[in-house]
């Protein structure tokens, strides 16, 4: 039994995080991974894995249909699937191994299995019980079922299956319009699959602004995505390694029924507290199953905080790491803090979505006075000497103040571009301040800025 100032549970992106912090400030810090690897889910079958298929696929689409307009020739490319998997797991693996050297580096014990919680103050991991002063619960999510859908990881797969199917598919259904769903969706149609959308509610990306949500839907249609809106999926069976998925329309709850070599169950995730022995020990949970915390993280539980996706919030890798970072530095006696209205959301299909803060529906509902500052990617002319000038940046401010309240962008490094807003909301500029600032060109950044003066005299070469 060793004795530690902190315990992290979960080793991705906010339980390592937390974990490196909380030894950097000076605390004796162990992290439990049940794992063979470090970082969680993130790392391992989500963020990074799909980053790299969405690359790849997203290079040989540049060379089919853009590398001719270039005077580039180099022959017809294709697709060696088990070629782009290695390569995939290749990148996975640098990346994990990067955090065993930064543990190693901060002295941070790694208690590999999976934990529980006997008691406040303990954490038993195999036949061994380890005591720390603070528990920290950063065991993250996992994707969230639906009733009549029975997942198989081979025809009827989540994210985790659709990283390493056998073979490419000819046909894909893909139950969800959100992120997950739709960065999937466009990796297995760039590589030849007709790919076909169904989404309960009437439009794709929900909480995210309208009109870059109707945009996003027409250019995934111009790439060859179908979407199917207004859809309740009843069921899906697998027969002779095909799957038959039957929905049902809201507008007049008529029944249909669409065939698939691969069906992508992709309705979101859920806490994934399992084994951790929490109902025993009385930690509150939400309906949801998300654990109930005060604004320092703390659990019903003195003792025990959690952090991540196991609490509410979006489940993001880079929230869950604000969580971490803070957390860390409240146990460390320090005032750990996350601005919850400056975190950026980011689907990485082509062209990018990106967004922070209030959309005009948000601000609608609110009866909040606001201007709007739109500029499209076609003029700008770094973005069209790459193809890439469908799009455009939206941003928000205060009708009185000018103040950045939101930003929301398709286009080009839109999760990229959309960081320098968030550097100005969280210090509170207002839309003239960016339009201010000098922006090199040319780069995709003078869209922002472009949009920053369209907030207020107009864009010059709107």
């Amino acid at each position: 039994m060793a004795n530690f100032d902190l315990i992290v549970i979960g080793a991705g992106p906010g339980g390592y995080v937390c974990a490196i912090r909380a030894a950097q400030l000076g605390l004796k810090v162990a992290c439990v991974e049940g794992r063979d690897t470090l970082g969680g889910t993130c790392l391992n079958v989500g963020c990074i894995p799909s980053k790299a298929l969405l690359h790849a696929t997203h290079q040989l689409h540049e060379a089919q249909e853009n590398f001719p307009k270039m005077g580039l020739s180099v022959g017809k490319p294709k697709a060696d699937w088990s070629k782009m998997l290695a390569y995939k797991d290749d990148v996975i693996a640098q990346n994990t191994k990067g955090i065993e050297f930064l543990f190693k580096k901060n002295k941070v014990t790694w208690l590999k299995g999976w934990a529980s919680i006997p008691a406040a103050g303990q954490v038993k991991v195999g036949d061994e019980v380890h005591e720390a002063k603070h528990i920290v619960i950063a065991s993250g999510s996992e994707p969230a079922s639906l009733p009549g859908v029975t997942v198989d990881e081979k025809v009827i797969v989540t994210s985790t299956g659709a990283l390493a199917l056998e073979k490419l598919p000819k046909k894909m259904v893909v139950i969800g319009g959100g992120v997950i769903g739709l960065e999937m969706g466009s990796v297995y149609a760039r590589l030849g699959a007709e790919v076909t959308v169904i989404e309960y509610l009437d439009r794709l990306i929900p909480g995210n602004d309208n009109e870059i949500a109707k945009t996003f839907q027409r250019i995934l249609k111009k790439q060859g995505m179908e979407f199917i809106l207004g859809a309740a999926v009843q069921s899906a069976e697998v027969k002779k390694n095909k799957a038959s998925v039957m929905y049902k329309l809201r507008k007049d709850d008529s029944e249909h029924s669409i065939e698939a070599d691969c069906v992508l169950l992709a309705t979101g995730r859920k806490p994934y507290t399992d084994g951790l022995g929490l109902e025993a020990l009385g930690v509150a949970l939400s309906k949801r199953g998300q654990i109930e915390t005060d604004k320092s993280y703390t659990t019903s539980v003195k003792g025990i905080y959690a952090i991540g996706d196991a609490i509410d919030g979006p489940m993001l890798a880079h929230k869950a790491e604000d969580e971490g970072m803070a957390m860390a530095e409240i146990l460390a006696g320090q005032a750990g803090h996350v601005n919850y209205g400056v975190i950026p959301g980011v689907i990485y299909t082509t062209p990018e979505v990106a967004s922070v803060g209030e959309t005009e529906e948000t601000l609608k509902e609110a009866g909040r006075a606001y201007k709007v500052g739109k500029f499209s990617f076609m003029g700008n002319g770094r973005a069209k000497a790459v193809f890439q000038g469908e799009g455009f940046v939206k941003l928000l401010a205060d009708a009185e103040t000018d103040r950045l309240l939101g930003a929301h962008i398709i286009g080009p490094m839109a999760g990229d571009l959309i960081h320098e807003i968030c550097v100005a909301m969280e210090f509170g500029a207002a839309a003239e301040d960016l339009a201010r600032t000098c922006h090199a060109h040319p780069t995709f950044s003078e869209a922002v800025r472009e949009a920053a003066l369209a907030c207020g005299d107009g864009a010059i070469h709107a």
